[in-house]
């Protein structure tokens, strides 16, 4: 495929609020096209186009058939839950259809499985595809190095009251970034909640703090706490315009890729 054909992109949960933010970026993309867009059986956007929600018609009708969604598609854009991309993972596949994975809450095995399957597929998976929090995450890990001693770090997110996972995948990305740059694993330093007598912070530990209310996007702060002074690093989002973003430059990074599983550190450049 020459760099001058637009890149074809499906959109899995199209009549989501992630879903309608990435249809909005595509169709707003000089270098894009709305191939196939795809929901749930039973959703009641199902044979609706696609672009009816902004007021024009793209052309493409919201299926549930994950072969008609598909086809023609270079890439699929997946923010959806773990069952579902983990179905339209084996119909990628089958169909040689690349993937950018925005999903989180994946348990070990289920991720072990999106391993396997970059052997043969080409894949960006990340927690966040916001450009920004990955920036976050490279700084975090500078800053973890330099403040190894005498900080207390605390990892703390909100996000709205429909988010069905805790803490977020973004957050434990941050934990996992600060725990290797820390020479530690997560899962033995981690604490997610806190109530009654718990003692002394042990220091050697990352704690977490979980809100949920309203209508918040998506809020991350590391508090980084020690003796006379605290620094805080934190990202806001304002609207999902800018998951869209970068889901769409993780799209083109695909474009020609082999297989693999890459992440946003890759499509940034900031690995290394």
């Amino acid at each position: 495929m020459s760099a001058e054909q637009p890149l074809n992109i499906a959109v899995a949960g199209a009549s989501g609020r992630m879903g309608r933010m990435l249809i909005e970026a595509v169709l707003a993309s000089a270098d894009c096209r709305l191939s196939g867009a795809l929901d749930a059986a039973g959703s009641a956007g199902l044979g609706s186009d696609a672009g009816a929600f902004l007021g024009r018609a793209g052309g493409v009708a919201i299926t549930a058939d994950l072969r008609q969604g598909l086809a023609g598609a270079d890439v699929l854009i997946d923010f959806t839950r773990p069952e579902g991309t983990l179905a339209h993972l084996a119909a990628c596949r089958a169909l040689g259809v690349r993937m950018v994975i925005g999903t989180t809450g994946f348990s070990a095995a289920q991720k072990a499985e999106i391993a396997a399957a970059a052997q043969t597929l080409a894949m960006v998976m990340a927690p966040n595809m916001s450009v920004g929090v990955n920036v976050m995450l490279r700084l975090l890990d500078q800053a973890a190095r330099a403040l190894a001693e005498g900080y207390d770090i605390e990892v703390i997110e909100a996000h709205h009251r429909h988010k069905v996972d805790a803490p977020s995948g973004t957050a434990l990305a941050m934990g996992e970034t600060l725990a290797h740059a820390l020479g530690r694993e997560l899962k033995d330093c981690a604490v997610y909640a806190r109530e009654g007598a718990t003692g002394e912070r042990d220091p050697s530990t990352i704690g977490f703090a979980t809100v949920r209310g309203g209508d918040i996007v998506g809020d991350h702060t590391v508090l980084f706490a020690g003796t006379g002074e605290r620094i805080e690093i934190t990202h806001r989002s304002n609207s999902r315009a800018n998951y869209a973003a970068g889901s769409l430059r993780a799209a083109r990074f695909l474009r020609g890729r082999p297989p693999g599983l890459y992440g946003m550190d890759d499509v940034l450049g900031l690995k290394g």
